[in-house]
């Protein structure tokens, strides 16, 4: 990934519905050269994807909570299943697999707090897999847009 990648790739984090000809004025590359090298960032996998971000509270989801869940026994025939599960849930916006204390992070969004109890009581607690959950509350999420390549922030290889 040279510097001319790193630019298309910041500048579609920004506004993933920049026309190509814009998106090549603000890399200073001709439009055929972006839509190339746009082509070629989504077919080596570095774009995987575009979307529209919405307002959680606007849609009638505006309680955020993570949930941290610790599975016994911590397998691949246990985690891989449950990971599955938890993706399944409509509430969940997005799960982790991490090390440390808790297995996974499992971010969620819901109508109320009376809707968070339901969904840890009757969709987390009763799965025999479970053996420990915490419930965090999220005042406020706040999500960086744009990731730069690492050679860009120093420290990697260009």
């Amino acid at each position: 990934m040279d510097s001319i990648d790193a630019a298309i790739v910041r500048e579609l984090q920004n506004d993933a519905r920049l026309p190509n000809k814009d998106l090549a004025d603000r890399v200073n590359v001709a439009a055929s050269t972006c839509v190339v090298r746009h082509r070629a960032l989504r077919e080596r996998g570095v774009v995987t994807g575009y979307h529209a971000e919405v307002d959680l509270a606007a849609i009638g989801r505006p309680v955020q909570a993570v949930i941290a869940v610790r599975v016994r026994p911590h397998t691949r025939a246990v985690v891989e299943p449950f990971l599955e599960y938890v993706l399944s849930l409509p509430e969940v916006l997005s799960a982790s697999h991490v090390a440390g204390p808790e297995d996974f992070l499992v971010h969620v969004a819901v109508a109320d707090t009376a809707h968070l109890q339901r969904l840890v009581l009757d969709r987390f607690t009763t799965r025999r897999e479970v053996s420990e959950l915490h419930t965090n509350l999220v005042f406020q999420h706040v999500r960086k847009h744009a990731v730069p390549p690492v050679h860009v922030i120093g420290g990697g290889r260009p």
